[in-house]
């Protein structure tokens, strides 16, 4: 299989255009025919190494729908189905929650490739509006960790790391969750989504891969606003990517290893999943820390490590099944995240490992949504674009 040529194909195959004009990719056209936040941002930053103008006009669409207090919603309605379950998320055409933000990076890689100022200037203000209303109204106590609303926030929906929270079982079944989740959101409409209120007592959760991503993220609105002469914004970047940093480590860092929090206390919410290794992705851990974790986790074939890939939660878990969807079975974009974090701390071996089994699930399947761990089956979407971040990895 020529992977570079089937993954562009994939991307086009998968594209949109508005009747305003505005060009997106849906991740599936037959499961996610919408628009995601991070799924674009992934589309982008795989463009822009083959299409740039395509990956600017990803983020132009998805900037088109911000909210006026610089939300960014997960997800666009332009074609609604209503034969589809998200309608329950629709309100004005858009749903009325966020995903992980990793607008700033995808900006940045687009500027690496073209070295094109025009749409940096074009975006940043949007971009500096939703990295503001992420720390001001996420954390009204100045705790300097960012809360999610809801498990869809964190872009891993059932994942039973969210369980404790959500107040539901571990053998809770797929659509039981998904039921919970969206009540959730209905739930919270009726107090207009009021931190302090409602939210804060429903689903308030300081997610690790959340805030480790927007730490990363906060180091390329940084770096953007340098290249643009933004000299507050910069400071702005700056300062709170440090204050996350060094909250994350004292507050959700136990055992060696980072855990997603609740309460004004920061209860541990003691699930292992692949959220031990997204603070690689920031930088967070030492690089003694790191070793150990390789070691005890990445390295470890009774938790997190399978022939075919990283398993999203520990084999030890009451919860972990195999074929759950965000309950064990493999990801891209969880492998993409690690094997980034892999290559920054100097994990080659291991970078290169997660590389390959990514490209053998691909070549083996085709673009699939999630894959067992345990047999390498692939289950969920096709032609699911989550498949073309390999690309990213052959190329870093």
């Amino acid at each position: 299989m020529d992977l570079k040529t089937a993954a562009y194909t994939l991307l086009r195959a998968n594209r949109r255009t508005t009747r305003d004009g505005y060009q997106y990719t849906v991740p599936s056209p037959s499961t996610y025919p919408y628009q995601w936040l991070w799924d674009s941002c992934f589309h982008s930053i795989v463009l822009a190494k083959l299409e740039p103008d395509a990956a600017i006009a990803e983020l132009r669409s998805l900037l088109s729908r911000q909210d006026e207090d610089g939300l960014i919603p997960h997800m666009i309605f332009w074609r609604p189905k209503l034969t589809r379950p998200y309608h329950v998320w629709w309100e004005k055409g858009v749903s009325s929650i966020t995903q992980p933000p990793m607008i700033a990076y995808a900006a940045w890689e687009i500027y690496e490739q073209t070295g094109r100022t025009d749409f940096l200037r074009e975006m940043f203000p949007q971009m500096l509006a939703f990295y503001m209303y992420l720390i001001q109204e996420r954390d009204p106590h100045d705790h300097h960790l960012i809360s999610i609303i809801n498990p869809d926030e964190s872009g891993e929906d059932n994942s039973p790391r969210f369980d404790l929270a959500m107040r539901v079982k571990s053998n809770i079944s797929f659509f039981g969750h998904m039921y919970k989740r969206h009540q959730l959101v209905t739930m919270n409409r009726t107090c207009g989504f009021d931190p302090l209120t409602c939210m804060h007592e429903r689903f308030w959760v300081k997610d690790v891969p959340f805030n480790s991503i927007l730490v990363k993220n906060l180091e390329r609105l940084a770096q953007i606003a340098d290249v643009l002469g933004e000299v507050e914004a910069k400071k702005f970047a700056t300062l709170h990517r440090d204050l996350i940093k060094f909250t994350m480590r004292e507050y959700l860092m136990g055992e060696g290893v980072f855990w997603s929090a609740i309460g004004l206390e920061h209860g541990h919410l003691k699930v292992a999943t692949w959220a031990h290794f997204a603070p690689l992705f920031a930088g967070i851990y030492t690089p003694e820390e790191a070793k150990a974790l390789i070691k005890n986790h990445f390295n470890n074939s009774e938790t997190f490590r399978s022939e075919f890939g990283i398993r999203t939660v520990s084999k030890k878990e009451a919860s972990y099944r195999s074929n759950g969807f965000w309950r064990g079975p493999i990801w891209f974009a969880p492998h993409w995240f690690i094997y980034k974090g892999l290559k920054d701390y100097g994990f080659d071996e291991e970078a290169k490992w997660i590389r390959d089994t990514s490209v053998t699930l691909i070549e083996t399947h085709g673009f699939r949504e999630y894959f067992d761990p345990e047999t390498g089956k692939p289950y969920g979407a096709h032609n699911f674009t989550w498949g073309t971040l390999v690309l990213d990895m052959l190329e870093s």
